[in-house]
């Protein structure tokens, strides 16, 4: 069972043609958020290199950091691309409520020093793959784009492409920030990949059964 799980509900019914018009400048304000967000993360993300190098253990305040951002990042991605026009949520705490997720279970007790020491190295296939997946979620987003103003209806054909390829961006990001040691799956359905995290304590994980449609 792979420890993270995207989950993307299929909203079909009719969409804001204006939301969906200007949705490049909406998104703006939480792009601006992210993006300093993401320059504290990749500093945490270094940070947690040479502590799992050294101890073979993750910190969990900068975990936690790391899997705030992808969590963001991650609705964020979910609006800009048409997966949902619900506003995301700035910050990068749960929502549950929010169609579009990323569920990050605890860290591991122990990781693999040498998979982290050779991360930057094992990322090139996941980075060729993520180029790829973000070609196909960048074209088919646009040509969902098109259709919805012309009908204001997302088809499912269109949809679940761009849940794919969305999904597998998260978990790239995830395996990026050292989230998991695990590749990201190339394809998934949601049905079979949401887990149930065991909240271990009020602070860090969560619990959830099986997410998506």
């Amino acid at each position: 069972m792979y420890p993270i799980a995207y989950s993307a509900a299929y909203e079909g019914e009719e969409r804001n043609r204006l939301t969906v018009f200007f949705r490049a400048l909406l998104v703006i304000p939480w792009m601006f958020v992210a993006a300093l967000y993401g320059i504290a993360a990749y500093v945490a993300v270094i940070i947690a290199w040479f502590a799992l190098v050294i101890t073979g253990k993750y910190p969990q305040g900068l975990y936690d950091f790391n899997a705030g951002f992808v969590r963001m990042a991650t609705r964020i991605n979910g609006f800009y691309y048409l997966l949902t026009d619900a506003w995301p949520s700035f910050g990068g705490g749960e929502d549950p409520d929010y169609p579009v997720r990323t569920l990050i279970g605890p860290p591991k007790e122990e990781y693999s020093r040498a998979k982290v020491f050779f991360r930057i190295l094992l990322l090139i296939p996941v980075f060729i793959l993520l180029y790829v997946m973000g070609f196909i979620l960048g074209v088919v987003s646009f040509i969902a784009w098109v259709v919805l103003l012309f009908t204001a209806r997302l088809p499912a054909g269109l949809y679940k492409p761009m849940r794919i390829a969305a999904a597998y961006n998260a978990k790239a990001l995830a395996y990026y920030f050292l989230l998991t040691e695990e590749f990201p799956p190339f394809w998934v359905e949601e049905e079979e990949e949401a887990p149930r995290f065991e909240r271990s304590s009020p602070d860090h994980s969560l619990q959830t059964g099986p997410a998506g449609l």
